[in-house]
């Protein structure tokens, strides 16, 4: 396989996760952005779909995405050897990873009347579950992007994976970072590696004329960010994460997910991360953006 020609003209997307995380949706936008896609891919076959593909060379295709297929009791050890052979390669890879909460699983499983993939009769649902999760561990840890969709409607999946492959497509080298703005009564982003803690900054929902505007208004961020202790936290944190990024960079980590707390998710968050992101942006970081419960604060 020529795989310069692969790294220059294709970009190959892993679609894994969780089964009933939203797998088969991520496929199907992928499928709508041009991708040649196949779901239920063992991961033996991953590299023989590279050849073919090289060969082809499908101009009418912008990439190819695979879901992978965990059904192999080797999964696993196959995985690592198919990554070293693409590794190895140069080929450009990202690995999108679903999840969902186990109880959210668990509701989904019960409204299609499927079966999981490992369930038998000695292995019930969420047995089945816990079971995959360990399976899976590896590919979460290598993946570019994880996403919970927990809280999501296809709807909502289809728009976030578009959003994010606007990041995703730009680049196919460096740290990607997501910022997720989020309000702490509708809970903590599991997929998080940082969390900040935003409740001490001035709220601005206890002003009338400000409560009805968000952290996108210039008079919200003034009102937040334009006096201590939101200047001075601001400083501090671009400070913070000029010293912390570089170091993530150098132990070559794929991703970063940066969630920033208030109460609602509407004024405080949002208003932190929009400013945050534009900083990390200027210094030539790919980051994306979501204000997760910007709806709901």
């Amino acid at each position: 396989m020529d795989s310069r020609q692969v790294r220059s003209c294709y970009p190959l997307i892993i679609v894994t996760g969780l089964s009933g995380a939203g797998k088969s949706t991520a496929l199907n936008v992928f499928e709508d952005l041009g991708f040649f896609t196949v779901d239920g891919l063992p991961v033996s076959l991953v590299p023989s779909i590279l050849e073919l593909f090289s060969r082809e060379n499908p101009k009418n295709y912008r990439g190819v995405a695979l879901g992978m297929d965990l059904r192999q009791s080797d999964f696993a050890s196959e995985w690592e050897m198919v990554r070293q052979k693409i590794d190895d390669s140069s080929i450009s890879l990202q690995i999108i990873f679903l999840e969902a909460a186990e109880n959210i699983l668990v509701r989904r499983y019960a409204t299609t009347r499927r079966p999981h993939p490992l369930e038998s009769k000695s292995l019930g649902l969420e047995q089945a579950l816990e079971k995959e999760k360990t399976i899976l561990n590896t590919l979460r840890s290598d993946a570019h992007l994880v996403l919970d969709t927990s809280g999501f409607s296809i709807h909502d999946l289809r728009r976030v994976i578009q959003e994010k492959w606007e990041c995703l497509h730009h680049s196919f080298s460096g740290i990607r970072i997501h910022m997720i703005s989020f309000g702490f009564k509708y809970g903590v982003p599991s997929e998080a590696d940082m969390v900040f803690d935003l409740r001490f900054l001035p709220n601005p929902y206890f002003d009338l004329k400000l409560r009805p505007l968000s952290g996108k208004d210039q008079s919200v961020k003034e009102f937040v960010l334009g006096k201590n202790p939101g200047t001075d936290f601001i400083s501090r944190t671009r400070d913070y994460l000029s010293f912390l990024i570089p170091l993530f960079v150098a132990e070559g980590r794929y991703r970063l997910t940066l969630a920033c707390g208030c109460t609602g998710g509407r004024h405080r968050s949002v208003a932190v991360v929009e400013n945050i992101a534009q900083f990390l942006r200027d210094q030539g970081y790919l980051v994306s953006m979501e204000h997760r419960h910007f709806n709901l604060g």
